[in-house]
């Protein structure tokens, strides 16, 4: 059995109870060092742990293919939604590949994705049509990537913006936000959130004008706006539309 289970943000309160049982019922827990930290300690006691650093995907994914292969319960852990730029899918091309598709069984244990973190923290920014772009050229050419920002921004999307920035790709960012901006007021809102309910959380909200790429780094969301995005307190609105139609705010 093959299993990626989804550990969400990396809060042990929103690991959900079918992933927690996923992971006590493994005899192998297969993933990126970092993610195998977010494993309560507990749920590793027992079983076989093999994992590898970043880049080492395609290894951590054979290896967790190989043991399901022999018969083992086999977890892999990802951050976030499993499904969501996570292991889902190359696990699932993997057993493809190999001709498996029909002798290793294969789950998927959904969770908190990293973009539901994000827009809890910043109050409802989601509550509208939104979509999700990854700034990672890695495996998506950034010709690619610079056509789906320009027709997101185009159809008014919320966008959330994964892998924002790191030291390889410093300027991705600031060209993400230039054309989103050919689109959007200067003052659409930006809700900016650094390790989403982990230790050393933060959470900024400010406009598309004055963001700063600098404080953004590969363990940030970006949530940019739509043209009916506004601060509400200290937190995002996007208004679904309820306004129109009925008298918020009244009893009657």
């Amino acid at each position: 059995m093959l299993v990626a289970v989804s550990l969400g943000p990396g809060d042990e309160s929103l690991l959900t109870p079918a992933a927690a049982a996923a992971l006590a019922g493994a005899d192998a827990i297969v993933g990126y060092k970092g993610y195998i930290d977010l494993v309560p300690p507990g749920l590793l006691e027992g079983k076989e742990v093999f994992s590898t650093g970043m880049m080492g995907e395609v290894e951590r994914v054979n290896r967790a293919v190989d043991l399901a292969e022999q018969g083992r319960r086999t977890a892999v852990v990802c951050s976030g939604d499993a499904g969501i730029y996570a292991m889902a899918g190359l696990m699932l091309e993997t057993l493809e590949a190999r001709g498996l598709l029909d002798t290793v069984p294969f789950e998927v244990i959904p969770g908190v994705a990293a973009f539901n973190a994000a827009a809890a923290l910043l109050g409802a920014p989601l509550m509208h049509d939104f979509c999700s772009i990854s700034l990672s050229d890695l495996l998506t050419p950034w010709d690619l990537i610079r056509k789906r920002l320009r027709l997101a921004a185009e159809g008014d999307f919320v966008i959330a913006l994964y892998n924002p920035r790191s030291r390889r790709r410093s300027g991705h960012l600031a060209e993400a936000l230039g054309i989103i901006g050919e689109q959007r007021s200067p003052q659409t809102p930006v809700g900016v959130v650094n390790r989403a309910w982990r230790e050393g959380q933060q959470v900024h909200i400010c406009t598309l004008e004055d963001m700063e790429p600098d404080i953004v780094d590969m363990q940030t969301i970006v949530l940019v706006g739509n043209s009916a995005t506004r601060k509400a307190g200290g937190f995002l609105l996007t208004p679904r539309g309820y306004h129109t139609k009925y008298a918020v705010g009244t009893t009657a």
